[in-house]
Formats: structure tokens, C-alpha cells, sequence
């Protein structure tokens, strides 16, 4: 696996790479020792078949409204919260990329 990340690691930094063909994928793929059903998810940019080849998951963020900022003195320490009824909360797919 870690083959697999190195080359992706590798293809995420190198704008030619990121950019480049099919053909020129396969290239860079020849002097790997990657699987052949990892590297036929690779040329085909095919990331859930990856994830599911390497037993990944898929990952969900979460995003929730900050708080406000509250003054400092004012209002009573025993007072509530004002509701957030109506805001809504956003799940949003991520790629494992973006958790590194």
C-alpha cells in the first residue's frame, strides 16, 4: 500500500504528472510495484475504486456555525443561549488528501 500512496504523494505534487495522460500515467506506473487492480484504478481516476482497494472509507466533514463572540461584563451569566433554530448543518465529502 504504501506503494501506492508514495506514487499518488508523488503524482499530487508534480504538476506534469497530475496533468498527464493516460499514456503518460501508465509510464510513470511502469517502474512502480503497485498491483494491477490498483493500478488500473489509478489510470482510470477512479477514486472510490481505490479506496475500496486499499479498505478505505469514504470520509465526511462537518462543518457547525461558530459562536458568537459575547462581550465581556455584559449580560446575566444565567441567561440562555439564544436558539440556532434554522441554521442548518453541512456534511460535505472529503477526499483522504485532505487529511494529511
Amino acid at each position: 500500500m504504501s506503494n501506492v500512496i508514495d506514487f499518488l504523494e508523488r503524482a499530487g505534487q508534480d504538476a506534469l504528472l497530475r496533468r498527464a495522460s493516460y499514456v503518460e500515467v501508465e509510464l510513470a506506473l511502469a517502474n512502480t510495484q503497485i498491483e494491477p487492480e490498483l493500478r488500473s484504478a489509478i489510470l482510470e481516476r477512479d477514486p472510490s475504486r481505490l479506496e475500496a482497494l486499499l479498505g478505505r472509507g469514504s470520509l465526511l466533514c462537518m462543518q457547525f456555525p461558530g459562536k458568537e463572540d459575547e462581550e465581556e461584563g455584559e449580560g446575566d451569566e444565567t441567561e440562555e443561549t439564544p436558539s440556532r433554530e434554522g441554521e442548518e448543518m453541512a456534511l460535505k465529502p472529503c477526499s483522504a488528501a485532505q487529511h494529511r
